[in-house]
């Protein structure tokens, strides 16, 4: 387990750039006995390079068994034990779109979600509705009243939304109302503690207008929320490392995780020569460049192992363009696994390659599952994959006499 006061003191100065490349959810499954999983499947020739000339292994996003949230598979490889700093989804995704939050607001994660006649969810994502779809139903949202609550209603992208309550009598826990699958209804608004009833209690109010005004809207008729919570008072990132960070990502909820630690962030479009000008664009004045690549982790919850496939080759061949950029460490890996097979994140853990010209090579010449199995950096934590970041860069001193 990294610990940030150790790191912080023996940090040393040196003119070396990281780059962390997320492709979320890449760890998968194979979808037959005996066949690949995505990774192991798809032509990866690039990837595979700097595997056999870089050092790989697994990494446990939380803890052996445990499936994590996009929230807790970030901070974990940003250097943070995922246990110890928990933050709700709700700051995320309010960080991700530029809301300012201040000490009193509870901000949540809102899905658009699709419900029968019955109540039971068909569609958690409400078939991925347009953002411009939502941002008509967060306006219509807007005119619930909570007295003695000031509430904002914003859309994020696509089916997701961002539900912020303002007051000075506001508490957090309050659970979820998202059960995490389909074919149950939306859970009830249950306090976590006593402290919370007056709390949960609104919320509650919230969800039953928000259900009036959409039973009428196909295929957007209920919502959904994850959690809500206050923003963290936490170390961050720059004083921790020494590194001047910044976020290249496509979904507000991945700035916003950045954001909450202290990088920068910087909006891109939806393609992918988008997301790569971007890192060209911010790659000069940073140490420290984290890119996230969203559409591994969407193939593998539509349960579409082929598309899954198709995002991973697609990446390794935008990995020359990237390398020409220089980097002096490069780390490649996932938040967390969401095998096709399974249509949901995993606990299964995740593959990781480490490139520099200081890696000691394990041997490992294909960057899948199985080699990564066998290679040098065992199964470790990911909050320990920063410091070996640091120490490749050259970031770090001797400890001790």
């Amino acid at each position: 387990m990294a610990d940030l006061e150790l790191i912080q003191g023996i940090l040393a100065s040196a003119e070396t750039k990281i780059l962390l490349l997320v492709l979320d959810g890449v760890g998968g499954l194979p979808v037959e006995p005996g066949g690949p999983t995505e990774l192991e499947a798809a032509k990866t020739p690039n990837l595979d390079r700097l595997a056999a000339e870089g050092v790989t292994g697994l990494h446990q996003p939380v803890a052996p068994g445990i499936t994590p949230g996009s929230g807790p598979g970030h901070i974990g490889l940003f250097g943070y034990d995922p246990i110890r700093y928990q933050i709700g989804r709700g700051v995320l995704e309010a960080l991700g779109v530029g809301f300012e939050l201040e000490p009193e607001d509870l901000a949540a994660r809102g899905n658009f979600c699709t419900v029968d006649a019955a109540g039971v969810i068909t569609d958690r994502r409400a078939g991925r509705i347009s953002t411009e779809k939502a941002a008509e139903l967060c306006a219509e949202l807007r005119g619930i009243d909570l007295p003695g609550v000031e509430v904002f209603v914003e859309p994020v992208r696509e089916h997701r939304f961002l539900l912020v309550l303002r007051g000075p009598e506001l508490v957090e826990g309050v659970a979820d109302t998202d059960p995490g699958r389909e074919g149950v209804p939306p859970l009830d608004v249950v306090a976590e503690g006593a402290e919370a009833r007056d709390t949960a209690g609104r919320v509650e109010t919230w969800v039953n207008e928000a259900r009036k005004r959409l039973k009428d809207h196909e295929p957007a008729n209920m919502v959904l929320l994850r959690g809500l919570a206050r923003r963290p008072d936490w170390p961050l990132f720059p004083a921790v490392f020494g590194l001047r960070a910044v976020a290249v990502a496509q979904y507000p909820m991945y700035r916003g995780v950045a954001r909450l630690v202290g990088m920068d962030s910087v909006e891109v479009g939806p393609g992918r020569d988008e997301l790569l000008s971007a890192l060209e664009n911010v790659w000069d004045d940073h140490d420290f460049v984290f890119v996230h690549v969203k559409d591994t982790d969407k193939a593998g919850e539509d349960g579409d192992f082929d598309r899954k496939v198709k995002v991973i080759e697609e990446i390794d061949g935008h990995l020359p363009r990237i390398m020409a950029l220089d980097p002096d460490v490069v780390l490649v890996t996932g938040d967390h696994s969401t095998p096709a097979a399974l249509r949901s994140h995993s606990w299964h853990p995740v593959p990781v390659l480490l490139w520099s010209k200081t890696a000691r090579r394990d041997g490992v010449e294909r960057f899948g599952e199985s080699h990564c199995l066998r290679g040098g950096l065992g199964i470790c934590r990911s909050d320990d994959l920063m410091p070996l970041a640091l120490a490749h860069a050259g970031r770090l001193t001797k400890y001790g006499a």
